[in-house]
């Protein structure tokens, strides 16, 4: 039976016995170790060279060595190398398996961690829902002041949110919760299909609709009542209803002394609702191409616009960093928030059932807010620059948001987590946003016109007909037909011949 040296594997010359460990060394091995360490290499116990028992096993012959005085040299030199190899390579070892050790103990601390985040992550999420089922107060916004600017019909300060109001919100979106649950068990009858869709042409381009001299259209909307008239929101400080059966002007709206961002066609009435960068919100009778009432909401530029499901009320943000809540009837501002974060606001979007809505910022910030409690309830970081545009699905689920990176990416909205981003080419600039009524398309526009299926998120059609940035995007009733704007002045209709 032969020895085997525990550091060099290989059979000792002058083999001792460590009494600590019982390992078997090459002498001349395990004394440079001891003076070096002091321990027994096996189990790190003290060790003296005295300690050592010496084996006796029958003498190793070798081969004479040469009798040249340079080649002993040469070999005691190679032999010492050897013996630093080995003692090198057994602390190597050793420090492997204590790395291995360390860690184990890391991964089973980080598993640890990640299990405590999710625990507290589903206590925030029943906290919000227990918050959001509270029974609303009456009159939760303070009074604001009155705007210094002079206005015409009930632009005085926030008179706050009656408990009435919050009723009807509340009835509202409870309704249509129950709605939107009974439909989307099915998709719409009529609902085009995404191979139609692929086989979308350009049907129309009008670039009549708003004045050359100051050429881009800037905002788009369609009735959802009559998605033959469309609404568009120009340069040139007019808004324009125009219906694309009878390709007539129905009504030229003119009133904004700066140009139109932002647009809103009423589901019910004949009523269209603009914004502007001149700080106003007006609201139009389409047949008499009149205002029938100017909310001044804001000191600053105002930069988004929703209207909320009942009708009756509309949400609008603003660079004044505020985001407010006025009655369309009466023009009365309900309540003003502040966004507390010190940079300006860039749009707002209700969400379906109205009782949460989403905002964008100037430091790439989207955030959800309570419409009852007028709190902050959900932020969705993750992108880069100011976001250019947000809009919810018909699900009630997924959110889509754009910003000046060049990239969509979608919400879950009950997991408040990113699922999807959509990458587009390097300084791709995306305008606007907008789901179908089904929640099954997705359009972009921007650079071009895109339209995306939803849940699989594949790309099925791209327009490139206009010749500037594109500004605005809708779907007809049922994805029948889809509407652009660009700041080529021209409105298009994509369909099927």
């Amino acid at each position: 039976m032969s020895l085997y040296c525990a550091i060099s594997n290989e059979v000792p010359e002058v083999p001792v016995v460590s009494p600590t460990s019982g390992a078997v060394f090459e002498r001349r091995i395990i004394e440079k170790y001891i003076i070096e360490n002091g321990v027994d290499p096996i189990n790190g116990k003290e060790l003296r060279v005295e300690d050592l028992i010496e084996i006796k096993t029958p003498p190793i012959v070798k081969p004479k060595p040469p009798s040249a005085t340079s080649i002993p040299a040469t070999l005691k030199s190679m032999q010492d190398e050897w013996d630093a190899l080995m003692l090198h390579a057994f602390t190597q070892r050793q420090q492997l398996q204590t790395a291995r050790q360390e860690l184990s103990h890391a991964l089973y601390q980080h598993d640890a961690a990640c299990r405590v985040i999710a625990r507290l992550t589903k206590e925030v999420t029943a906290a919000r829902e227990a918050l959001a089922t509270l029974k609303p107060q009456a009159g939760i916004a303070a009074p604001q002041a009155p705007h210094p600017t002079e206005a015409s019909a009930g632009s005085a300060g926030a008179t706050g949110m009656s408990a009435d109001v919050v009723s009807r919100l509340q009835e509202r979106a409870t309704a249509l919760t129950q709605e939107r649950k009974r439909r989307g068990r099915t998709l719409p009858e009529g609902l085009l299909a995404p191979e139609q869709i692929r086989a979308f042409l350009t049907l129309a381009s009008h670039p009549g609709l708003h004045s050359a001299s100051v050429p881009g259209i800037l905002s788009l909307d369609i009735n959802p009542s009559d998605h033959s008239k469309l609404l568009t929101g120009g340069n040139d400080r007019n808004a324009t209803v125009f219906n694309k059966d009878t390709e007539q002007v129905v009504a030229i709206l003119k009133g904004h002394t700066k140009k139109v961002t932002r647009v809103i066609y009423h589901p019910d009435e004949d009523t269209v609702i603009t914004a502007s960068p001149d700080h106003t919100i007006r609201v139009w009778n389409v047949p008499t191409s009149q205002t029938t009432a100017i909310l001044r909401s804001h000191d600053g530029p105002v930069t988004g616009l929703s209207l909320h499901p009942t009708g009756d009320y509309v949400l609008s943000t603003s660079s004044d960093q505020h985001w407010a809540f006025s009655d369309i009837r009466t023009g009365q501002l309900l309540t003003k928030v502040s966004d507390f974060s010190g940079v300006s606001l860039t749009t707002a979007q209700f969400h379906p059932d109205g009782l949460i809505f989403g905002t964008g910022t100037e430091n790439s910030q989207v955030k959800i807010w309570d419409l009852k409690e007028q709190s902050n309830v959900a932020n969705f970081p993750g992108h880069v620059g100011p976001v250019t545009s947000i809009s919810f699905s018909e699900n009630g689920y997924y959110l889509a948001t754009a910003a000046e990176d060049s990239c969509v990416k979608l919400w879950d909205l009950r997991k408040l987590k990113n699922f999807k981003t959509i990458q587009l080419e390097e300084n791709y600039a995306i305008k606007e946003l907008c789901f179908d009524q089904s929640g099954t398309y997705l359009a972009i526009a921007g650079t071009d016109v895109r339209v995306y299926l939803c849940r699989q998120w594949q790309e099925l059609k791209v327009f490139n007909d206009h010749t500037a940035s594109a500004t605005g995007v809708r779907f007809g009733k049922n994805a029948q037909y889809l509407a652009s704007t660009s700041m080529d002045r021209t409105l298009k209709l994509y369909g099927i011949e």
